[in-house]
């Protein structure tokens, strides 16, 4: 597949403080990168070198087969951005944001009316397209926001946490229209702090720590180099908890983590269904009944904080 988003040993530095360190990454043409990290670990800025707005200290970046540093123009032609604020202007109405932002990248006025009213039907913002931004809810603004990033239908989309304050149901809407762009073939790249956002979105995810990519692969990938499946047993008090991880250290074969506090027990389950149903007849042998039990997969979470985790320990 062709590489639509290309950097290789990017730094930049601030002061004393190193924002990006040699920030490596590719992203294939028609696909979500999501890009991960902790506050700070430098996302942001990587997004906005890579848009052209800021300049790199070292290192080499193409978008879209364009050199970033001596071919700049046409980079932003190829690019979309939506930062984490909303960049619309609440006075005017939808589709007069709509149209400013296509006269200011130079449309005439017959293109930018049927692109203005091309983009408020995709995005279903036509109903409320005379009424005044100010007065749009959390993910209509979004959605405006997406729409004035594809004016002029960016082969490359940069979204830096583009649901950030949404309510559950308005995120999914959102998601559902960065689905579309992907599959009508835009290759996006996304910062976010929702782990669950990336793991529905991204057909690849890089974890980026102290302004170095750390990790990187599918969601399924970065889950199974943490490890497999889990048993996980919430019980009733301390005894019960510590003859339950008895139990499931003999029915798994792995040595259990042990919570008294909050009466926990989690162990790794090579066998899966085997050492469930293993672990839940033993159980009930004992005259233990937990209060819960479960198999579960390792989610982006357990993987972000166990890779973060190891890096500060061995920093």
């Amino acid at each position: 597949m062709t590489a639509m988003i290309s950097a290789t040993d990017l730094r930049k530095t601030y002061g004393k403080k190193r924002a990006l360190d040699g920030f490596t990454l590719s992203v294939d043409e028609g696909t979500v990168c999501g890009l991960l990290g902790p506050n700070g670990a430098g996302k942001t800025t990587a997004v906005r070198i890579l848009a052209t707005l800021l300049k790199a200290d070292s290192g080499n970046a193409s978008i879209a087969g364009h050199d970033l540093t001596t071919d700049a123009g046409r980079v932003r032609a190829a690019i979309g951005f939506t930062g984490q604020f909303s960049a619309v202007d609440e006075i005017l109405t939808g589709r007069q944001n709509l149209d400013m932002f296509a006269r200011l990248y130079h449309l005439d006025r017959r293109q930018a009316r049927q692109r203005t009213d091309e983009l408020l039907d995709r995005f279903a913002l036509h109903d409320a397209a005379d009424r005044p931004a100010g007065g749009y809810s959390g993910g209509m603004r979004r959605r405006l926001d997406l729409a004035v990033s594809l004016i002029l239908a960016p082969r490359v989309l940069f979204l830096d946490e583009p649901t950030t304050g949404l309510d559950p149901r308005t995120r999914a809407e959102v998601w559902t229209d960065i689905r579309e762009l992907v599959s009508a073939g835009t290759t996006v790249l996304l910062t976010t702090q929702y782990l669950d956002e990336a793991d529905h979105l991204a057909d690849q995810i890089a974890v980026i720590d102290s302004g170095t990519i750390i990790a990187r692969g599918t969601p399924r990938e970065l889950k199974e180099s943490i490890g497999g499946d889990r048993i996980e047993l919430a019980l009733r008090d301390e005894e019960q908890t510590k003859a339950a991880a008895h139990i499931v250290a003999a029915s798994t074969g792995t040595q259990p983590g042990i919570d008294l506090h909050r009466r926990r027990v989690s162990a790794p389950a090579p066998e899966r269904f085997h050492n469930l149903s293993t672990t839940m007849r033993q159980l009930h042998e004992a005259g233990i009944d937990p209060e819960d039990i479960a198999l579960r997969q390792p989610t982006l979470d357990d993987v972000f904080l166990k890779l973060t985790d190891r890096k500060e320990k061995t920093a």
